[in-house]
């Protein structure tokens, strides 16, 4: 076991490696994309299945509670989280309308719509993206693999460059931490004590 996590630490920490040294100026120009949108009077909205649900949810509450220091709420919302919603929708019509449904109904141009895949090809994923950029938001993608259908699609891909679902999860929830603390300094650092 112990030769075991070692393997897995040292993997995890090539993938992250690989990806900072290639797109450390990408993750700061999606990080002033959404200071922008924010301080423009948008929204940021964030979706994703499975582990990528969970992490839109993580970055949507340290952005609305508060990362590193107590600030007033930033407007993240996490299109995972309503289950009255997503059965509905999912129930009446198609899971495939979960996301792009929900960015239909609140998604205002100006707005930032972010879709995390680790495969690059979830259908929901890509028809909430779509209509994003049908409603003429800002769309990034947190990706994997080679990003698949998704990274045609965004304004922004962010592609971390491994075919392990956990190895891409772990580097993308690195990105929404270092994000959150961004957006949090540049919109608020004002306020630390």
């Amino acid at each position: 076991m112990i030769e075991k996590i070692t393997e897995i630490v040292h993997q995890s920490l090539d993938v992250k490696c690989r990806f900072f040294a290639a797109h450390t100026a990408d993750v700061s120009r999606v990080a002033r994309t959404i200071v922008e949108a924010i301080k423009a009077g948008g929204r940021l909205y964030l979706f994703g299945n499975g582990g990528s649900a969970a992490d839109a949810q993580h970055i949507a509450a340290e952005l609305v509670n508060r990362f590193k220091f107590d600030h007033p709420p930033i407007p993240a919302v996490a299109l995972t989280t309503d289950t009255s919603l997503l059965t509905s929708i999912s129930n009446d019509s198609s899971f495939l309308h979960v996301f792009s449904r929900q960015i239909g109904a609140f998604g205002r141009r100006g707005d930032v719509a972010v879709g995390i895949s680790t495969s690059g090809n979830s259908p929901n994923v890509i028809e909430g993206i779509k209509q994003a950029r049908q409603a003429q938001m800002t769309t990034i993608c947190l990706l994997g693999n080679d990003g698949g259908q998704l990274a045609q699609l965004a304004d922004t891909s962010l592609i971390v460059p491994s075919s392990s679902t956990a190895r891409i999860q772990e580097v993308h929830i690195m990105i929404g931490h270092i994000l959150c603390e961004l957006i949090e300094e540049d919109l608020y650092g004002s306020l630390k004590q």
